[in-house]
């Protein structure tokens, strides 16, 4: 009898994206990148990172230069005799272009459990609907 094995969708496919995503992702390591979620929420651009075991008031900085927001971060390794460390260490860097329109100058961000939200303004948008008409020969 066969059992088939449910494979991961993740696997090394997130890794390879954000590698070739970075700016000169080629000469970074994919474990450096920090890894992100956006989303839209109520008139709002949301970007949630993962930052575990960083402290935000001095190993966080936020940048907006144009429309592109960059997250920077460092942990430092604490020096202690261990038979194993799989924890990642050194800096980390994410840049990610806005959405047009999101209004820079309201940009506010939080650090809740080793989770950065970063929440940008953006303006209402007004659907409207407009009727093509099709011409014939």
């Amino acid at each position: 009898m066969t059992t088939l094995e449910r494979r991961s969708t993740h696997g090394i496919l997130p890794d390879l994206a954000d590698w070739l995503e970075a700016p000169f992702g080629m000469f970074r390591s994919p474990s450096h990148m920090i890894r992100v979620e956006d989303y839209l929420d109520d008139g709002k651009y949301v970007i949630r990172a993962e930052l575990p075991g960083v402290d935000p008031e001095k190993d966080v900085d936020i940048t907006i230069s144009g429309n592109v927001l960059q997250i920077q971060a460092e942990r430092e390794e604490t020096r202690k005799e261990h038979n194993r460390s799989e924890f990642h260490y050194g800096s980390f860097v994410r840049s990610m272009p806005l959405p047009a329109g999101a209004n820079v100058k309201h940009v506010s961000a939080k650090f809740d459990n080793g989770i950065l939200e970063i929440t940008v303004d953006m303006p209402d948008r007004e659907t409207t609907t407009q009727r093509v008409a099709v011409q014939t020969k």
